[in-house]
């Protein structure tokens, strides 16, 4: 093939790859609407809409023609490298999509919708079992996309490999059997010493100010409100429709500041990724981000390694204290510090501390790789859910609200996501230990409000690469080194001796 011919094909792939994009993100902005504004009568039609534009994509996509120009291009070889890697990726994608007949991805999606609205009701009732037949039957089609996709050993690595490329049941046994007993231990030293006090953030902090405040937090962070907003959603998520339409969600607690801020934080570490993403590789793979797990890397070191660092505190605290005088003015920056990093096993798994959240991971990983696997039904989940509870974390579940039913992601069908949230946290801290060394006193930047450094050392080192590498091919080209989960523990151990003096 000519070099001519080359261009000219691969121009009618993005053509077609930009038409695809472009109605999966119509798709998105229904899903959007659906979880901040919809009025409750529109559900229904609203599944019908999602659901036609996810097939009408999902025909475009595994069209015959589309397979023919990525199989040309890749037989040429006048490509360029990122143009190269955009079909190969897209060759790698097509062929797996082409797995699900078009009929599937529709009933698929219609399932979805009538889920997460019996979640919310659910929620609203604080019965599980008003969730139980829509879930039943979303688990069912994950099956048979598991037997679709194919798999070896366990259905669940069909899903898990969705999330992220490359993992496994068996990688994942390992991490978590590796990380379980020294967070317990470190778990029982902190046990030891006496409490720290997170009393001052459990007052009442007016739903407007929170608001205000949590705006300005993100502003400041680098989140491009021209390119971006925040609403309220029953569960905080970040989606988007280009690098220049990102959005975020949050809820408010009046009785609990933790809930909204750091729920901001994590938020804008995801919607400051899809902002950095290159905006010329639009509809393309090498717009993408890099995995699910790679995209928690970077919540999850905004929210953890700056949010909840001495030195965000040093800048921050001040900035509440103007907005609630009367509930913090007292506070000093060291209780504060040690207030928003108390370790205490609890419920509710956004509002976690950074030692006992991965016990909640755990749990989640354990029940779903049982519920795919077949060995466990729906309605086992609320029993199971509160023995682990009590087993791990020696915590009583008083209700399905606050237990089973906390978390949005199988309503949306994401089985095989939660893993990403623990592997994300160890990427985080393995990339910040990194991002340190790189940039001149870190820490006196973010004391400053300055995080713009650490911002344009991720924008460099993760976010303009896209998906041209996996997550561990990508720890490997920022570390020199694939997942090194000692990072995290060193982390931690570091942080907790010097708020607990163990």
């Amino acid at each position: 093939m000519t070099n001519t011919a080359t261009r000219s094909l691969y121009d009618e792939y993005i053509k077609g790859m930009q038409t695809i994009a472009d109605l999966r993100y119509a798709a998105a902005v229904l899903q959007w609407d659906q979880e901040t504004y919809l009025p409750p009568k529109g559900a229904p039609v609203r599944g019908q809409q999602i659901a036609t534009l996810s097939e009408i994509a999902h025909k475009y996509f595994t069209d015959e023609k589309l397979g023919g120009q990525l199989q040309d291009l890749l037989a040429g070889d006048n490509l360029l490298a990122n143009e190269k890697r955009n079909v190969e990726l897209s060759w790698q994608d097509y062929s797996k999509q082409k797995k699900f007949p078009s009929s599937f991805v529709r009933t698929l999606a219609e399932a979805v919708n009538q889920s997460f609205h019996s979640w919310m009701e659910a929620r609203k009732a604080n019965d599980f079992s008003v969730f139980a037949k829509s879930l039943t039957r979303l688990i069912e089609l994950k099956k048979q996309e598991a037997d679709m996709l194919g798999y070896e050993q366990h259905p669940y690595n069909a899903l898990l490999d969705d999330h992220d490329k490359g993992a496994t049941v068996q990688l994942l046994d390992g991490v978590f059997s590796a990380i379980q007993q020294p967070l317990k231990d470190l778990l029982g030293k902190i046990a030891d010493q006496q409490p720290a006090d997170d009393s001052f953030l459990q007052q009442h902090f007016p739903k407007d100010k929170q608001w205000q405040f949590g705006l300005q937090v993100v502003k400041e962070l680098g989140y491009d409100m021209e390119a971006g907003r925040q609403d309220i959603s029953e569960h905080p998520f970040t989606t988007n429709f280009n690098s220049q339409d990102v959005r975020i969600t949050t809820r408010i607690d009046e009785n609990d500041l933790s809930n909204m801020v750091w729920s901001c934080i994590h938020e804008a570490g995801h919607a400051l990724y899809e902002q950095g993403l290159p905006p010329g590789e639009y509809g393309l793979p090498l717009g993408e981000p890099a995995s699910y797990t790679i995209h928690e890397s970077q919540s999850r070191l905004w929210e953890n390694h700056v949010g909840r660092s001495r030195a965000f505190c040093e800048r921050w605290l001040p900035v509440l204290q103007e907005y609630f005088p009367q509930q913090l003015g007292k506070v000093s920056v060291e209780q504060f510090y040690k207030g928003i990093n108390k370790v205490q096993p609890s419920l509710i798994r956004t509002e976690a501390d950074e030692l006992t959240y991965h016990f909640h991971i755990m749990i989640r990983y354990e029940l779903e790789k049982l519920l795919i696997g077949g060995s466990m039904t729906v309605q086992d989940i609320p029993g199971y859910w509160n023995e682990q509870y009590r087993k791990l974390m020696g915590v009583q579940v008083p209700g399905d609200r606050q237990g089973c039913l906390q978390d949005v992601h199988w309503s949306h069908g994401s089985f095989g996501y939660f893993p990403t949230y623990s592997l994300g946290s160890f990427y985080a801290a393995q990339f910040y230990a990194f991002a340190n060394q790189a940039i001149p006193d870190l820490n006196g930047q973010i004391k400053q409000g300055n995080t713009a450094p650490l911002l344009q050392w991720l924008r460099t080192a993760v976010h303009q690469k896209g998906r041209r590498f996996t997550s561990e091919e990508l720890c490997k080209d920022i570390c020199g080194e694939t997942l090194n989960i000692e990072y995290f523990t060193g982390y931690l151990l570091d942080k907790y001796k010097d708020i607990y003096k163990f």
